[in-house]
């Protein structure tokens, strides 16, 4: 999208190259932190979407060796990707947990956040939504140097899962019983 004087912009229909801002818009819908918008283009008719996202100040990401570097939405996705490769789990998921990531680190507001501290939400996430996805993440971030290292980890993801169906078996026993109670 273009400026154009008075506040108001314009997109370049990406058939004809036209950036007439008589360009109209079809329909608008939100999704989650983007409008999704379906356009047509006023000089060749053309049909197309776009999407825009509010952007937001930056942070600055604070690497283990101090270095710092801009942070970046897709640098965060890759990495999600890449440990959800081949399992099925839907692009729509793997943007909600990156939108769902993002926010919560906006939400901090702060100008700098710890590469360590994103590992960990990373991994936080992933354990609640894939457990092959989550190891294989856990094995690039904490860098395993054997397969040792990786079993204990999935150890400790197995105990966590444990932990987890007990805690959720009390509630649903505490649920039933106080629904008895009022019957």
């Amino acid at each position: 999208m273009s400026p154009v004087p008075g506040g108001h912009s314009f997109v370049r229909c990406l058939r004809c190259g036209s950036d007439d801002p008589g360009t109209r818009v079809i329909d608008s819908r939100e999704q989650a932190d983007t409008v999704r918008r379906r356009r047509e283009c006023a000089s060749c008719g053309e049909r197309f979407t776009t999407y825009e996202r509010a952007e937001r100040t930056g942070f600055l990401v604070v690497k283990k060796d101090g270095r710092r570097e801009d942070y970046d939405r897709e640098k965060l996705a890759r990495g999600i990707r890449l440990a959800c490769f081949k399992r099925p789990v839907p692009t729509e998921a793997i943007a909600a947990i990156v939108s769902d990531l993002e926010a919560d680190l906006f939400g901090l507001g702060r100008a700098e956040i710890s590469a360590q501290m994103i590992g960990e939400r990373v991994m936080d996430a992933l354990r609640e939504f894939d457990d092959v996805a989550y190891v294989r993440f856990a094995s690039v971030y904490r860098a395993f140097r054997d397969v040792d290292m990786m079993a204990d980890e999935i150890e400790g993801l197995r105990a966590y899962k444990k932990r987890l169906t007990e805690s959720r078996n009390q509630l649903r026993f505490r649920f039933e019983e106080e629904q008895t109670c009022w019957s």
